[in-house]
């Protein structure tokens, strides 16, 4: 043999294995096709014998019908009709008739267009609702056919848009069931007349979910609730609330009689897939699954919210097999979770849920679990007010949480790694860019909340104390210094009095990450920086303008700045921040030359400062600096080891509690009072709520001529209640 071309071989290797698997497909089909026209032949020709018979006996010859089969395409070959995606006209009606030789005729017209549908596509709903009509269509043309369907396959009559699975092998394993209590089904059972669920049969039900775990039982309250979820009438409310908690409180139980969860040593979850109930159960799980997804959005009653979620939390190993529609319902849980206007209770729940799916799933299911968290965090604290400012920290803990659980570690480290990088990468063009309007990429409150989240995220998982516990270091403590330097440079980026409150936002998020994984952040000259601005050298303009709230505040408005009230505000962060920096290092044995910088700069600037409250509060924090350092050095005089000895550096001061140190009394003190504050704030706050509520409620009474009070704007006023 002579020597192989290169392009063969590169053929043979590459398109030889796929042209062969073509050929065998094309194969295939143009048999099944030619198969399919003989067959047609044979009864095209079996009917013109019939026909001849029934002229020998003398009865009249009915017409022929032109048979539909290859010779409407005469001119046509194989390949050219499959390449063509040409439209075979359809047959004309059929008359009615009786008789063996018509049940096959429509059986077989059946069948050829149930070929055609799974051909087309599977998941076609328009599809799905044309081989409906067809079978509606049948019930007329062949009424002997459609009994026959009825009798021995009532599934395929019942099938619909939203049950696309067959679900007649649920009533198999039910007549096991009940072929072993000694009951059989009777064929030819009528259905029910009237497809309305009543209370006797939701009563029923239960008694067989409850009693038997019945299976049959089960299939009934799932089609049942996707009817239900679908917003399909029921006669009654009662009937539709008893049917809401049957399906949300009993078919989790049944489906862990049947399918249990089993939970290995090393604390990961499964559910037997490779079982015959399984996969008999598995359109069951599908269809509840997605009634369950397309309820819940649409509830407006947090205790029925929670019911569901409560059911689902439980569902979740289940619905591990069907990724797609987990990720989707997860994202579905996590809009409720960072929906400021849900009941409390409910978000905490529906955390609970993606929470469960993020330890049971794999690191895909825990990526999706914590993007959608990070997304829903972000799009919720666009709006920060007083009112959801809570519930953006009962975010912010939570999702916090999830980033920690056991087996995030590398998906938590790339997550946060990511997230980091993108908004240095947004620091960083606001820097580059010079247009007036780059700034606001940065300061807005999404961007402080991201950095304010993964404080909090490295604050909780890197403290000093876990990690001891733990015997390992954190995987997420080199995302500290990142996250320090891309802090740093959002303080730094407009240092004007505007954004002060800003600044101070985010340096009590360093503040908490110093403190939990004490690392060493340079915080003071952040502050000296304020305190040595033109805002607080000037003199102040009177004002009438409320206390500024520092927590929901990163903007101060134009009408502040110059004032007395924003003075005062700023000048209580500066010392509050000055004292809660210093407080982290109060049992150090180097607070005495930490401090002096602080102790100078401060007594300088109280020599020009006029402002005689904020010198005060500034004159009492310089005195109790300066009690903490004679006691360090008063405890640091009888030492014995060099600062090079870090271990004993480490034990310095150690069995002394930081509220016995002189700077730490003054601290707990202070606390003390701003708790109190802030308990005075939000009493007010919920009084001056209830007083605009009932205003609004006076406005909208109107008296009448007669006398008589109308509500002119009861009916907007409902809507608002119920929206709420």
């Amino acid at each position: 043999m002579g020597r192989v071309k290169k392009s063969t071989r590169k053929f043979e290797s590459k398109h030889l294995t796929r042209t062969l698997d073509d050929r065998k497909a094309n194969k295939k089909v143009k048999q099944a096709y030619i198969l399919r026209e003989k067959k047609k032949q044979k009864r095209q020709s079996t009917r013109a014998a019939d026909g001849d018979a029934e002229d020998e006996d003398g009865e009249p010859k009915p017409k022929k019908l032109k048979p539909d089969g290859p010779q409407i395409f005469d001119d046509m070959s194989v390949e050219q009709f499959f390449a063509g995606g040409f439209e075979v006209p359809e047959a004309g009606a059929t008359k009615k008739g009786k008789g063996k030789r018509k049940r096959n005729e429509a059986m077989e017209k059946v069948d050829e267009e149930m070929e055609d549908a799974a051909a087309a596509s599977e998941n076609d709903e328009d599809e799905l609702a044309s081989h409906r009509n067809d079978l509606g269509a049948l019930a007329e043309n062949d009424p002997e056919f459609y009994k026959y369907l009825k009798e021995n396959d009532p599934e395929l009559l019942d099938f619909t848009m939203a049950e696309r699975d067959n679900l007649s092998s649920i009533d198999e394993l039910s007549e096991d069931e009940e072929e072993a209590s000694g009951k059989k089904k009777k064929k030819g059972k009528k259905e029910r007349e009237s497809d309305e669920v009543t209370i006797a049969e939701i009563k029923k039900w239960r008694e067989a979910l409850v009693e038997n775990k019945s299976l049959r039982s089960l299939r009934q309250v799932v089609l049942a609730f996707r009817a239900a979820a679908h917003d399909y009438s029921l006669t009654l409310e009662s009937v539709y609330h008893e049917l809401l908690i049957l399906a949300l409180k009993h078919v989790p139980e049944v489906l862990q009689h049947h399918l249990p969860i089993k939970e290995s040593a090393s604390g990961k979850v499964r559910v037997a897939t490779d079982t015959k109930k399984y996969r008999t159960l598995t359109p069951l799980l599908k269809s509840h699954s997605q009634s369950l997804m397309h309820l819940l959005p649409l509830l407006t009653d947090a205790a029925t919210q929670k019911l569901l979620l409560n059911s689902t939390l439980e569902l979740i190993p289940y619905f591990l097999g069907f990724r797609k529609f987990l990720k989707t319902f997860l994202k579905t849980i996590v809009e409720i979770w960072s929906t400021n206007s849900t009941d409390e209770a409910t978000r905490i729940t529906a955390f609970l849920v993606v929470r469960k799916a993020a330890v049971v799933g794999d690191e895909g299911i825990k990526e999706t679990c914590l993007k959608a968290l990070y997304a829903g965090l972000v799009k919720a604290s666009r709006q920060t007010t007083v009112h959801t400012i809570q519930g953006i920290n009962l975010m912010k803990n939570s999702a916090a949480e999830v980033v920690g659980l056991a087996g995030m570690d590398k998906v938590g480290y790339q997550a946060g790694f990511g997230y980091i990088r993108q908004l240095a990468i947004h620091l960083r063009n606001s820097i580059n860019n010079n247009s007036k309007e780059s700034y606001k990429t940065v300061y807005n409150w999404q961007y402080v909340h991201s950095l304010d989240f993964w404080s909090r995220v490295l604050a909780m998982h890197c403290d000093g104390l876990k990690e001891a516990q733990e015997g390992k270091e954190s995987p997420l403590r080199p995302l500290i210094y990142p996250l320090v330097q891309v802090t740093l440079g959002a303080i730094r980026l407009i240092p004007t009095a505007t954004y002060f409150p800003l600044r101070f936002s985010l340096i009590r998020s360093l503040l908490r990450l110093s403190l939990s994984t004490g690392a060493y952040i340079p915080l003071a000259p952040l502050i000296f920086e304020v305190m040595s601005s033109a805002e607080l050298k000037k003199k102040p303009k009177p004002s009438t303008l409320k206390p500024i709230d520092f927590n929901t505040t990163i903007r101060a408005p134009k009408s502040y700045l110059r004032t007395r009230i924003y003075q005062d505000g700023i000048a209580e962060q500066i010392v509050e921040l000055f004292s809660e920096f210093y407080v982290l290092y109060c049992k150090s044995v180097a607070f005495p030359e930490l401090a002096i910088p602080t102790i100078v700069l401060v007594k300088r600037f109280m020599k020009k400062s006029k402002n005689a409250k904020f010198n005060g509060a500034l004159h009492l924090l310089i005195g109790k600096l300066e009690a903490n350092s004679k006691f360090i050095q008063e405890k640091r005089a009888t030492i014995d080891f060099a600062p090079g000895r870090k271990s004993e550096v480490e034990k310095f001061l150690k069995e002394t509690e930081w509220e016995n140190m002189p700077l730490g009394v003054y601290i707990v003190h202070q606390r003390k009072l701003r708790e109190e504050k802030r308990k005075i704030l939000e009493e007010s706050l919920k009084e001056e709520r209830e007083r605009e509520k009932t205003e609004r409620g006076d406005d909208d009474v109107v008296m009448s001529d007669d006398g008589e009070e109308s509500g002119s704007g009861a009916s907007e006023f409902e809507d608002d209640d119920d929206d709420e």
